[in-house]
């Protein structure tokens, strides 16, 4: 277990009134659900123990906040990778750091160190969260882009499950235009976010096996198409894409 998810320790505790304050703001502008699947089918209640790896579409700039409440009223704290940007901010960055998050230089040749520092907290049990796109999707009706490759590449490092979270109606909690205007409004609106969880995606047994990178663009392929398909169901309609809208198109 790494300094930041000690007992007692600063981070912990800066998380978890961040994450009471943070909470507290989202759920006066919104109203997160966890949708019924239909049939037997029963949707998630705690996260599993242990190493994780949590994925979820990306809609909105609020989804970073939001899959954390997720996580933490299932019983986990999220270590989640977010751009570099974010840690350069005058404050916020300070805030960030000291809560776990981990920073992604996006195209540049220092990417990879967020993987490594990824695989560091999975080996001490944590969970970690990821966006597979990359970035919020730029599809004028929200549906998710195609995946990039580092989450199915984190997996096979590390052997650690992936779980799937779908999330739909954030874009209305935060939007691209306006962003304070809006928050403003949801006091009053307070628009609902449907939330489903998917069965956990096993990689562990391929870490031995030659990764090619045409199978990890498949495998990536195959985990957005499972975040997709639980977008859909939530949806109630079908996605333009099976496994994501072509970036360059978005």
């Amino acid at each position: 277990m790494n300094s930041w998810n000690k007992p007692g320790s600063g981070g912990a505790v800066l998380y978890a009134v961040a994450a009471v304050l943070i909470g507290s703001l989202v759920t006066v502008v919104s109203r997160l659900r966890f949708a019924k699947f239909r049939g037997r089918r029963k949707a998630a209640k705690l996260l599993p123990a242990g190493a994780i790896i949590v994925v979820s579409n990306h809609a909105s700039y609020a989804d970073g906040v939001m899959l954390a409440i997720i996580c933490r009223r299932m019983g986990r704290s999220l270590r989640l990778l977010a751009t570099a940007g974010v840690f350069r901010a005058p404050g916020l960055g300070r805030l960030v750091r000291r809560l776990g998050f981990i920073p992604v230089e996006r195209g540049s040749i220092h990417a990879a160190d967020a993987l490594a520092a990824a695989a560091e907290a999975l080996a001490a049990g944590e969970a970690v969260g990821i966006f597979p796109e990359g970035r919020t999707t730029r599809d004028p009706e929200h549906w998710p882009e195609r995946a990039k490759t580092g989450v199915v590449r984190l997996a096979l490092l590390t052997g650690a499950p992936i779980i799937p979270i779908a999330m739909v109606g954030t874009h209305r909690v935060l939007t691209r235009s306006h962003p304070l205007r809006t928050i403003i409004a949801n006091v009053v609106l307070r628009p609902e976010v449907l939330i489903r969880v998917g069965e956990p995606i096993e990689l562990g047994q391929l870490a031995s096996t030659e990764t090619t990178p045409e199978l990890v663009r498949e495998l990536s392929d195959r985990v957005m198409t499972q975040i997709i398909d639980l977008v859909e169901e939530l949806r109630g309609e079908a996605a333009p894409s099976p496994a994501g809208v072509d970036p360059v198109q978005a």
